[in-house]
């Protein structure tokens, strides 16, 4: 009777666990061999995320409801997730920690709701992400900080919202320096179009990027509009006039310093671009030798760290040099310098390389003087001593 209720409990447990929410349609699906279990639920009545969904799903379609919010670990229960969509819904908040434990996630859609924000530090719960779909909802602005969280975002539409600029993060993590163009750089599918884009070297340098061979972006649609530019209310990008933007050019005075051990030495680039681009040092790599291997290998890994320019000036307009100062030389200073120039048209980078020569011999012991020769200098306050003088020596 006992193994009876006990069955009974279990059971019961059992269908509590693959029950389908209310309101909503659960059926099982299959990919290749794989069995996928899919949740969809479309009901306008439906006003919360629901709670109950199957923990095996892997697909949850959420559309056409009447959400206005997702809160704290919203779908927590739900770590085979794959695919998420929450398109066409009301939703106007959403919570930072809103995707805790969807370490399986490929795919979020929240097209057509009413966002003005979007958690981008939420994505670090989401590592397998790449399809992030934000088109048709109120975002006015992508933070700088957005560019540390979409490394791994390949295909991601900003469409139909209400964007003006983009931040130079963003433009670096899209287009990395050109020389990187060539090995193996990451493709990203972006939709801006259908935002009133302010026409500045920002966006422009997006379009004519985009369409360069082997380009690691691709635009779903070229034709963006400038809306806010000052007497280019409603012109399209392409026939605005932008011909003075220039993506900065670097030239260091020297692209390999060789100094001696203890001495002087001054690093200096010049840049070029419009607008005058701003100029960083950053030392990359520890230069090693026969001297001081050893020394640097301990070093290596705090590498790259921010160098302070020791001097930095713009003569004229679209053009900036820039110098740092190492003075008495030690092995630790040698290594790989980069000058990098930055502008809203984008960035650009040139390597120094110091090697300092030379070998620190071992250090002379103090010569010994003989007891016997040791004059030791005391005070004397009534000594006859000469007058400019207080001063005994004895042996």
């Amino acid at each position: 009777m006992q193994l009876v209720v006990v069955v009974s409990v279990f059971q019961s447990v059992l269908l509590g666990v693959r029950a389908c929410p209310s309101l909503c349609t659960c059926v099982n699906g299959s990919h290749g061999t794989e069995e996928l279990r899919l949740v969809q639920c479309s009901d306008p009545g439906i006003s919360a995320v629901p709670v109950n969904a199957p923990p095996d799903t892997v697909k949850l379609r959420l559309e056409k409801t009447s959400i206005s919010r997702v809160p704290r670990a919203a779908f927590y229960n739900l770590s085979q997730l794959q695919f998420l969509w929450l398109a066409y819904n009301s939703i106007t908040s959403i919570h930072p920690s809103s995707f805790l434990n969807l370490k399986a996630l490929r795919e979020l859609r929240l097209d057509g709701n009413l966002l003005s924000a979007f958690p981008w530090e939420g994505l670090r719960d989401m590592p397998r992400l790449c399809t992030l779909g934000l088109h048709n909802n109120r975002l006015s602005s992508l933070p700088a900080h957005a560019a540390l969280f979409l490394p791994n975002i390949t295909y991601l539409d900003l469409s139909s919202n209400r964007l003006t600029v983009l931040p130079a993060e963003l433009l670096d993590l899209w287009f990395p320096l050109q020389r990187e163009w060539g090995g193996a750089v990451q493709r990203r599918v972006l939709g801006l179009h259908d935002n009133p884009w302010l026409c500045d070297c920002q966006i422009s340098m997006v379009t004519s990027l985009s369409m360069s061979l082997g380009s690691p972006v691709i635009l779903m649609d070229q034709l963006l509009t400038c809306s806010r530019s000052l007497g280019q209310s409603g012109v399209l990008l392409t026939q605005a006039d932008l011909s003075r933007c220039m993506r900065p050019s670097v030239q260091p005075a020297a692209t390999k310093v060789i100094s001696p051990l203890g001495s002087n030495v001054i690093l200096r680039c010049d840049a070029t671009g419009y607008p005058t681009p701003t100029l960083t040092w950053i030392k990359t790599s520890v230069y090693t030798n026969c001297c001081q291997q050893s020394e640097t290998s301990s070093n290596s890994e705090q590498l790259p760290r921010n160098l302070e320019s020791f001097m930095q000036e713009s003569p004229r307009v679209g053009v900036r040099w820039s110098i740092i100062s190492l003075n008495g030389l030690s092995h630790k200073d040698a290594g790989e310098y980069r000058c990098q120039a930055r502008n809203m048209a984008g960035t650009a980078e040139a390597p120094i390389r110091l090697k300092v020569v030379g070998i620190i011999g071992p250090s002379r012991p103090p010569k010994t003087v003989p007891e016997k020769d040791v004059f030791y200098a005391t005070y004397c306050e009534g000594c006859p001593t000469p007058p400019h003088s207080r001063w005994r020596l004895e042996v």
